[in-house]
């Protein structure tokens, strides 16, 4: 859909990150360089969704709070240009707020429930019985956040779908019970690489699980943590046979190297035997240098009062756009008491 996109009329976007922590290049390859494009040829609006980044952070607020900054930094520094995109905080429009009350009475719990992105990270997050309301509830939250802005397109990693579909669910209920077209489905925009495993190998890269590459990372870090990269347990010499399939370093190659002819090269000399894990480590690290160097560059020269200043303004415009879809909704409930009054 990727390669879709470049060819649809000019849309109106809606993405965003959970301020938890830095953004790393599972965000880049799944939704950050695919943002990139977007922005050139349609209306984006970026969202760092603190709210619902308290959802499961409600007793640790600072670390969604301090969060903020350095995520609109990451923002800023791949090239997101707040000229032709809107960065905005969650929490600094409340009309979401309200449109999430209206909207939580057209879900059931048990469709919530249902629903595999919260089961797989109630799995992860071991929250057993004690699992929040606001937690459950988050994908009417998000619902909430396309539908105020009108969102046609959703740059999502394919694990999210599940979540756009809710949000059209709650769109085509409400325009039906309230015979209005007042909100508007929107589709996924998936990016080229969808889902980044962890350099661990073992699912996929996670802030929380601290198994990823940090687009802020130092390049000795960096090198740190591809030399701790699984490889083929198999492969001891470098003469022996290695697999491809399941090589967290190939992965990362599959992601990151644009000569796909070299990438093929290594490949093939790999499964002979003649290339030594080192050598694969070696070229990873030099392609990962030429990706995050520049972005770690423009990063430093980024002051937190511009982040603030473009946040601040960012926001003010979301919700004035929030604003005037919550209205309508309003309008299609009834709840336009000061027009009836006039």
């Amino acid at each position: 859909m990727g390669n879709d996109v470049a060819m649809q009329p000019r849309q109106v976007v809606l993405t965003g990150d959970r301020p938890t922590g830095r953004l790393h290049l599972g965000h880049y390859v799944g939704s950050l360089k695919n943002r990139i494009d977007l922005q050139e040829r349609h209306d984006c609006f970026i969202m760092i969704a603190d709210t619902q980044a308290l959802s499961d952070n409600f007793d640790n607020p600072c670390k969604v709070t301090e969060s903020i900054v350095g995520v609109c930094r990451d923002y800023l520094a791949v090239g997101i240009d707040p000229t032709k995109s809107t960065i905005f905080i969650q929490s600094m429009v409340p009309e979401l707020f309200e449109l999430t009350s209206y909207y939580l009475n057209l879900i059931s719990v048990a469709r919530l429930e249902r629903n595999p992105t919260v089961k797989a990270e109630l799995q992860q997050k071991s929250f057993a019985d004690s699992i929040t309301a606001g937690f459950l509830c988050y994908p009417v939250s998000q619902a909430s956040d396309i539908t105020a802005f009108k969102a046609t397109l959703v740059p999502v990693g394919e694990d999210q779908l599940p979540l756009i579909e809710i949000a059209n669910e709650i769109a085509r209920r409400f325009n039906r019970i309230y015979n209005r077209n007042t909100l508007v489905e929107a589709q996924a925009a998936l990016g080229k690489t969808q889902r980044l495993v962890g350099i661990d190998g073992k699912t996929k890269a996670c802030k929380s699980l601290g198994n990823a590459i940090f687009l802020s990372d130092s390049d000795d870090v960096v090198k740190q943590k591809i030399n701790g990269m699984y490889t083929d347990p198999n492969h001891i010499k470098m003469s022996d046979p290695g697999t491809v399939e399941g090589n967290v370093v190939f992965s990362y190659l599959d992601a990151f190297l644009e000569d796909r002819d070299e990438l093929e090269d290594l490949k093939a000399r790999y499964r002979k035997g003649g290339l030594g894990d080192t050598t694969v480590k070696s070229i990873l690290a030099d392609t990962l240098h030429t990706l995050l160097s520049p972005i770690r560059e423009r990063m430093a020269l980024i002051k937190d009062n511009d982040v603030w200043d473009i946040l601040t303004s960012g926001s003010a415009i979301a919700r004035g756009v929030a604003a005037n879809t919550l209205s309508e909704v309003r309008d299609a409930i009834g709840f336009g008491y000061d027009k009836i009054r006039k």
